[in-house]
């Protein structure tokens, strides 16, 4: 009968310390996209800006490796990443965004305020592509090789460190 007085004890015990062994366990960095080396699927999106063409398919399947970007007005780690955007532009990466759930109007103004990095900005407005694509939330970034194929998946915003990757990304795609 002893033993059941202490067996909650030693239960809590052996989750306390379950716990404690996952949470010093390294945190893996890379999250494992079902989409890599998956097709984009068919699309045409109208034009989110009225200074840039939409988007469809057909724009990533000319031969030449780019960016797509998913990315809102109202996003704010998009602010955070916009001179990042910037930088692979002037390196010469053509960057193609899908702006979600989103205004021409809102996405003229961020245009304006931080910089327009895109080739044709495509408008999401009920978040079709963003999921079918495996997008979980904006801003995140797809390398695209010539032939539509989805390489690469940067999830969160472009920081100064990832640039270095996503043009390698870019050059693995090429080949």
């Amino acid at each position: 009968m002893r033993w059941t007085l202490w067996a909650p004890l030693l239960l809590f015990a052996f989750f306390l310390g379950l716990a404690g062994y996952q949470l010093s366990q390294p945190k893996e960095q890379f999250i494992h996209s079902t989409m890599i080396g998956k097709p984009l699927p068919a699309f045409n999106l109208e034009p989110a800006s009225s200074t840039r063409p939409g988007v469809s398919l057909a724009d990533f399947k000319d031969g030449k490796p780019k960016l797509l970007n998913i990315w809102a007005s109202w996003c704010l780690p998009c602010i955070a990443e916009a001179p990042q955007l910037e930088a692979l532009k002037e390196a010469g990466v053509e960057i193609i965004g899908v702006a979600i759930r989103d205004r021409p109007e809102d996405v003229d103004r961020f245009l304006e305020m931080h910089g327009n990095p895109y080739t044709r900005i495509g408008a999401d407005d009920i978040s079709a592509i963003q999921l079918e694509i495996g997008s979980s939330g904006v801003p995140e970034t797809f390398v695209i090789d010539g032939q539509g194929i989805i390489r690469h998946q940067h999830i969160g915003d472009v920081r100064a460190g990832d640039v270095p990757e996503l043009l390698a990304r870019l050059q693995e795609a090429a080949q």
